[in-house]
């Protein structure tokens, strides 16, 4: 691994400042950033990074930005809000992102809880959420903005411009009141604050140290072997953790170069014309690719389909074990040469994925088909297992031991241990600090010796490999004693294309039953290509048609169950389709797309109550909001689907 050049090697690079004046200065026209802006990638070096943020924080500090206060980041990945970021910190303050799809209430939540008084929003969008905001609490008083379309009219407001300007002209007699800032900075210094998703309640605000973001850099780089140079395209949340350390925190540790798409809709014509090399993708975002790859294939001709059924069966069976150095016939490597010239390595390429050499999904479970699929073509997949509170790193996939039912083996310096509830707990020098304002949270969830409760169930397996069985509060039983857990089945649902989202029920119950939302894409293309006529989610999610697809779907599901001995007794039994698709907006999920389950039981209570107590349908009317912000309601009567229970299947004894 590359760490930071070395031109001076008794200088002390605990800080992400630090390591940023160091490269600037050994490696300074090396790329840093790039920007794809109006069509066009623009290049940003290291000596040109440090200047911009040079300049910021020195804009900052004639602001009256001091050591210890808090600024909030919102928008989407732009190499500016990463730079406002370490300008932040250049002064001996702290950066806090916010999830740029969060509603005005959410928003306000984290500026008010964070005590944060000056605020950097990407656009229009951003900065009329926090005026609103400002209208209650005047103590947020410095707004700056940086993309300025629709802001002309806009009073007491301030471009990134000119903050950067101010800060030009206290360079220009002050030329060390960044540099002698900077030289304060230590690593147990608080480096950010990141709040934790909600699925529970209201977001926990986990202060992490520049120790704890630079040791979980240099441990998951050193890991997999991340280089200088190698690229990455940066199109997930920045106040996600995995963000963080990914895009910002690696970038300075290893040298990454660190590219901004030129907007959501654009992310996989970018990902294709950067080919990074480095990767993350949330399970989401890899099911929805492969919700697109079973759509195009459904549209292609006979012989492209059948070639393509036939190249990624063969692939499943010998793909992984190429992939891991295994044993594979000479026939089936020169079979899986031919598949990659003709259907792997095409796809690849149409994902973007041609490049990549290591690759990681988490965030939450992934269905092992998925994982396995990706394996399958060739890309070096793993799963990793880690936490915000963490830093991210818990575990991750060693190269050649890549199982998709783990999430692989502590990195270095992590300890784990597995409670007597089945609890897994981990110790490292990633753990976060605090919760910030909320010592009793700390407490319930750090011990005094420094073991986080992860509140996931799970083992390790005799290979020494960690694997997770759901979140814990999540783990239940039937009343026959079966033993339930909602995630494993959810994620065999939505290995399907046609299937968005899935919420089992069934702890305390007699049988297990599941809430589906269908994906309108998948569906939608299937329908048109039927004659199936629709106007609308509620509409398609309501003909009988798409109740026959997605029920052969879910007895599908159900026959892999009846081979599992340990799930066979969880099989659905009854399922219906919900008239709407779930929305972090109306808190059905979390901003990182998890379900809250606890919410959606009570929301849909009337729904739940239907599917156990033998109703053929069941009609109920919610809030929901709009895109546009507006409230409003929708209603519906749902059809209610039962499924034969299939009979367990017994392992084979070994011969």
């Amino acid at each position: 691994m590359t760490t930071a050049p070395s031109d001076n090697g008794s200088q002390v690079r605990d800080t992400f400042p630090k390591m940023l004046a160091a490269r600037a200065r050994a490696g300074g026209d090396l790329p840093a950033y790039r920007e794809k802006e109006f069509g066009i990638w623009q290049t940003y070096s290291w000596a040109e990074v440090a200047r911009e943020v040079e300049r910021l924080a020195a804009g900052l500090a004639t602001l009256g930005f001091c050591r210890g206060d808090r600024l909030v980041v919102v928008g989407d990945n732009r190499p500016r809000l990463y730079w406002s970021m370490c300008a932040v910190q250049s002064l001996g303050g702290v950066p806090v992102p916010v999830y740029q799809d969060s509603v005005t209430e959410e928003l306000s939540y984290v500026v008010e809880h964070a005590g944060a008084s000056f605020a950097i929003a990407e656009n229009q969008e951003q900065i009329d959420k926090l005026i609103e905001i400002q209208k209650s609490m005047p103590a947020l008083s410095v707004l700056i903005y940086d993309d300025p379309r629709g802001l002309r009219h806009y009073k007491g407001l301030l471009s990134y411009g000119e903050v950067q300007e101010r800060g030009v002209k206290l360079l220009a007699t002050t030329a060390d009141a960044v540099a002698s800032e900077v030289a304060k900075g230590h690593g147990a210094d608080d480096a950010i604050i990141l709040y934790t998703s909600g699925t529970t309640g209201r977001p926990k605000g986990a202060v992490l140290s520049y120790d704890n973001l630079v040791w979980a850099a240099k441990a998951g780089a050193e890991f997999d072997g991340l280089r200088e140079g190698d690229e990455l395209l940066s199109y997930l949340p920045m106040a996600w953790v995995g963000d963080h350390i990914f895009s910002y925190a690696q970038g300075y540790v290893v040298g990454l170069v660190v590219n901004c798409p030129e907007s959501a809709a654009t992310v996989m014509n970018d990902l294709r014309e950067i080919g990074p090399t480095y990767y993350f993708a949330p399970p989401r975002v890899l099911e929805n690719l492969i919700t697109q790859v079973a759509i195009r294939m459904e549209d292609a001709g006979f012989i492209k389909r059948k070639l393509f059924q036939a190249f990624t069966t063969l692939a499943r069976r010998v793909g992984p074990a190429l992939l891991d150095g295994g044993k594979v016939s000479l026939i089936d490597r020169f079979l899986y040469r031919l598949g990659d010239l003709l259907v792997f390595g095409p796809l690849k390429n149409t994902l973007g994925m041609s490049r990549i050499r290591v690759a990681y999904t988490a965030g939450e479970a992934v269905g092992s088909e998925i994982f396995s699929f990706y394996r399958a073509l060739g890309i070096n997949m793993k799963q990793l297992y880690g936490q915000t509170e963490a830093s991210v790193f818990v575990t991750i996939h060693p190269n050649g031991e890549v199982y998709p039912d783990t999430v692989g083996k502590p990195v270095s310096d992590v300890e784990l241990k597995i409670a007597e509830s089945g609890e897994v707990l981990y110790r490292s020098p990633g753990v976060f600090k605090e919760y910030f304002k909320n010592p009793q949270a700390t407490g319930d969830t750090k011990t005094k010796d420094g073991w986080v409760h992860t509140g996931d169930a799970g083992y390790l397996d005799d290979r020494g490999h960690l694997r997770i069985i759901d979140r814990a509060k999540d783990v239940g039983k039937l009343n026959d004693g079966a033993l339930f857990a909602p995630k494993f089945i959810e994620n065999k649902l939505k290995f399907f294309p046609h299937i968005n989202e899935a919420v089992a029920f069934g702890h305390g119950r007699d049988f297990v039953t599941a809430f589906i939302n269908i994906d309108m894409t998948a569906v939608g293309d299937w329908a048109e290509r039927r004659n199936i006529a629709y106007a609308s989610y509620q509409e398609l999610a309501g003909r009988p048609e798409v109740h026959d697809l997605i029920q052969g779907e879910i007895e599908r599901v159900n026959r892999d169950l009846a081979h599992d001995p340990r799930m066979a007794g969880a099989q659905i039994r009854r399922f219906l389709i919900l008239h709407k698709a779930l929305e972090a907006d109306d808190g059905e999920l979390t901003r990182t797309n998890k379900v809250r389950r606890g919410f959606i039981g009570e929301r849909y209570k009337p729904l739940v109550d239907a599917l156990y107590d033998d109703s053929k349908s069941a009609h109920i009317k919610v809030d929901v909001t709009f895109e546009d912000g507006r409230k409003g309601t929708i209603e519906g009567t749902m059809q209610i689907r039962d499924l034969a229970h299939q009979p367990a299947i017994p392992l084979k004894k070994a011969s």
